[in-house]
Formats: C-alpha cells, structure tokens, sequence
C-alpha cells in the first residue's frame, strides 16, 4: 500500500472518529465504501473512539432542540455538502408535512463543516425557509442568531442570508453516543416531540 493511501486512510480515520458521530462498525464500513477500489486490511488501522468532553456539543445541542420549539427544523451532521444539506432538509420537511407538521424553516451544518470545525475551530450553520422567501429566511437566520448567542457562542455573520452564520472559534468537542439519533430522523424525533 502507498504512503498517500495510508496518509488518507489514517486521515480519514482520525476525521470520523473525531466527529463523534460514528461507532468503530460504521466507521470500517464508511472506510470500506469509500475505498472499495483498493485492496485493505483496516485490521492494520487503529479506530478508537474519541472521548471528548461534549461541553460545546451539549449547547449546540440545546440551541437545536429550543429551534424546535421555535418551528426550525435544526439538524446536525445534515449530509456531506450544503447541496447535500439542503436536500437533506427539504426530504425532511417533507415527511414533517405528511405527518401534519409544518416548520417555517431549517437550520443545519454538514459533515465538510464539521471537518472545517475540528481543523479550523470554526462551524457554519446554514439556515433557510421552506418557501424561497428572502424575508423569511433571514428571519430564520435571525432567530437562529440569536439563540446561538443565548448559549454564549460568538457570532460572525453579515446578517445576510448569502453567508452562513459562523461560531467562531468553535472547539468541536463530540464524544460518540449510541443511544442519541442524529441527522434527519434525530431532527425528525425532536421536532414532533417539541
């Protein structure tokens, strides 16, 4: 095996079990997926879970559950990109509506921004409406502000809905949690239990 391949292996490795969002099982079977060409032992590779603190990840979380109750759709680790992201997001809205729900918008950040989170100290959260409404969407911009700086996170944003919001700095800090749902169907159960 060459030392580029290694180098990403050990790469991504480090990546997924830093987001906190994987077990050891789906981490092998992300690994096994994504290098399906190549021909690899990850016997040889070392996965061992974070044990991070959860300190920021626990008020992010609870920024996204009092969303909820706001009628935003808040999901975490909401597809890979923000294409991604928003399709994610409108699949939601969605089932939301099927079930008699109806939120006014979403918020969400992706697995690339968690990457951009662990490497840079910085997360973007994206945020719209469900209606291409420009007005809309910065009031859902808005209130997605200010409940991040309920919980003390400093803000960058231009107050536009052509940025994403920044918490910036921002330590990612997500240990693994088996018994907690995330991305679609963790936003779908807070949502309707708000």
């Amino acid at each position: 095996m060459n030392q580029d391949l290694v180098d990403e292996l050990e790469y991504m490795i480090d990546l997924l079990t830093k987001s906190g969002f994987f077990s050891e099982d789906e981490i092998i079977e992300i690994l096994q997926d994504q290098f399906i060409e190549e021909d690899i032992d990850l016997s040889k590779f070392n996965i061992s879970l974070n044990n991070f603190d959860n300190i920021n990840f626990n008020k992010l979380e609870k920024v996204f559950e009092a969303l909820a109750g706001q009628n935003i759709v808040a999901i975490h680790n909401c597809g890979y990109d923000i294409e991604e992201g928003v399709g994610d997001a409108f699949e939601l809205y969605v089932h939301l509506r099927n079930n008699k729900f109806n939120p006014d918008g979403f918020c969400f950040y992706t697995f690339e921004d968690v990457e951009e989170a662990i490497e840079e100290r910085v997360l973007k959260i994206t945020f719209g409406d469900f209606e291409n409404s420009e007005t809309k969407a910065l009031q859902i911009g808005e209130i997605v502000e200010e409940a991040l700086k309920s919980e003390g996170f400093s803000i960058v944003w231009d107050g536009t809905i052509n940025e994403q919001i920044e918490l910036n700095p921002f330590k990612w800090d997500k240990s693994f949690d088996e018994n907690k749902e995330y991305e679609i169907e963790g936003a779908y159960d807070i949502f309707i239990d708000k």
